[in-house]
């Protein structure tokens, strides 16, 4: 490389660095106006509500029983007939 190509090349990325920070600056926003509205979540505590009585009651149907459905008289499920 010669020395006028060295030089043209550090001008070229000098000016390119300036063009690119005040473009930057223009487009990002700037940092006064970053902002922004949060909704505030409240703490947890140890206490629990009771559940709706609606809902959770004697007459409720249990989903933890096991359900099963028919039974299964097939010893070996995969294997071919011997028939």
């Amino acid at each position: 490389m010669k020395q006028k190509d060295i030089a043209l090349i550090l001008v070229i990325v000098f000016v390119s660095g300036f063009f690119s920070f005040f473009v930057s600056r223009y487009l990002l926003v700037p940092s006064d106006v970053r902002t922004a509205q949060v909704e505030v979540v409240e703490p947890i505590t140890a206490e629990f509500a009771e559940p709706d009585k609606k809902y959770f009651n004697a007459k409720s149907i249990n989903p933890t029983q096991t359900i099963e459905i028919g039974g299964n008289g097939n010893e070996a499920p995969f294997e071919a007939d011997s028939n």
